[in-house]
């Protein structure tokens, strides 16, 4: 945490989001959002990385995630993700790059497309697009929905782990995945509201004209983050979004699955703060 300072936004419905802030106070903000079931802490690396490199970057835990505050009625929608986000923008400040892997990236896909360049001045998906493999979407939601009584011991969370990412190998430590748990009563949770899944994936379903349209709409420098061994993102996927946006940059990370950042993440970095040093705009 060398560096890293925790700051909190209150967002317009009162929820408290849980934040980690690195770098200059003057540089550029870019805000990095994690993928469904994850928290800030998949953005160790990155966001001392951008740090280094001049930026003042901001890792959130999404509302139900991590140490975010969870949502009494249990809204997870694109809307309440979106509307969240939105709130946070408008306390940090204008010029704001979005991060977004995942969830994260559909949320900030949906505020930059609908908010225009006084939003989000330039985004990045990590492995996500409008559309996406109807496949790869139901191994995560399997994944997800797995466990619910939670988990006996770190080991037992490991296995479950390795059993879905067959193509990752298997960390040392398990010291790791405590950033993704929770303890109750001696027994391991993961760190999000078990009713996110209830109501983020009809919803997002429902939204999917209205992505696309978002997607039309970005007037602003765009790069698309593929994962060579993605299940969620293939061809198909990545060729609609580019008809969709024609100025989106894109770069392809061999050997990764849709975890990119964790896969390959030295690679990864390379591609964002490449990006991010060209400074282009885009009539």
């Amino acid at each position: 945490m060398t560096g890293r300072e925790r700051s909190t936004f209150v967002v317009s419905d009162g929820l408290k989001i849980a934040a980690d802030v690195a770098g200059p106070k003057g540089g550029r903000p870019v805000l990095l959002l994690h993928g469904g079931g994850q928290t800030r802490g998949s953005w160790r690396d990155t966001i001392d990385i951008l740090a280094a490199n001049g930026h003042r970057a901001y890792a959130l835990d999404a509302r139900g995630h991590g140490e975010s505050d969870w949502s009494p009625n249990g809204e997870y929608t694109p809307e309440s993700f979106s509307r969240d986000l939105r709130d946070v923008i408008r306390q940090i400040g204008d010029e704001i790059v979005v991060i977004g892997a995942s969830l994260g990236g559909i949320i900030g896909l949906l505020v930059a497309g609908e908010g225009g360049p006084l939003a989000v001045s330039s985004l990045v998906l990590v492995d996500v697009a409008v559309r996406t493999n109807p496949y790869g979407v139901k191994r995560i939601q399997s994944f997800m929905q797995a466990n619910p009584g939670g988990f006996a011991s770190l080991d037992e969370a490991a296995d479950a782990v390795a059993a879905y990412a067959v193509d990752r190998p298997r960390p040392k430590s398990n010291d790791g995945l405590l950033r993704n748990l929770r303890q109750i009563d001696g027994r391991y949770y993961w760190h999000w509201d078990p009713r996110f899944l209830e109501s983020w994936h009809p919803s997002h379903a429902a939204a999917m004209d209205r992505l696309e349209a978002a997607a039309r709409g970005l007037k602003i420098p765009v790069l698309l983050i593929h994962a060579s061994r993605s299940d969620v993102m293939g061809e198909e996927e990545v060729a609609h979004l580019r008809a969709l946006a024609p100025q989106a940059e894109y770069a392809r990370v061999e050997s990764a699955g849709h975890m990119v950042v964790g896969d390959k993440n030295s690679v990864f970095n390379k591609e964002i703060t490449q990006f991010l040093s060209q400074g282009a705009d885009v009539d």
